[in-house]
């Protein structure tokens, strides 16, 4: 799956409720979901770090759409001049 693919699932799926709770709140969603996988790094599974890689990815794709902004865009960098 590309990263638009992912931005557009989280759209469809969760856009308008995203949207309706707003950027503080999808800031505070996706800090706490970071949380969650820097512990199931430290002390989880193999199943529970792929389920918390993926909520972050939601959370950040969900962020993404609600400022207008590209994850594709944003990783550009790294492949073109990579810091």
């Amino acid at each position: 799956m590309q990263l638009q693919e992912v931005q557009d699932l989280v759209e469809r799926h969760y856009g308008e409720a995203d949207r309706a709770r707003g950027v503080p709140s999808t800031v505070a969603w996706l800090c706490e979901e970071l949380g969650e996988l820097a512990q199931a790094v430290r002390k989880g599974t193999r199943e529970q770090q792929l389920h918390e890689l993926g909520d972050v990815l939601a959370w950040l794709a969900s962020l993404a759409n609600q400022i207008d902004l590209s994850l594709d865009d944003a990783m550009r960098r790294y492949v073109e001049n990579p810091p």
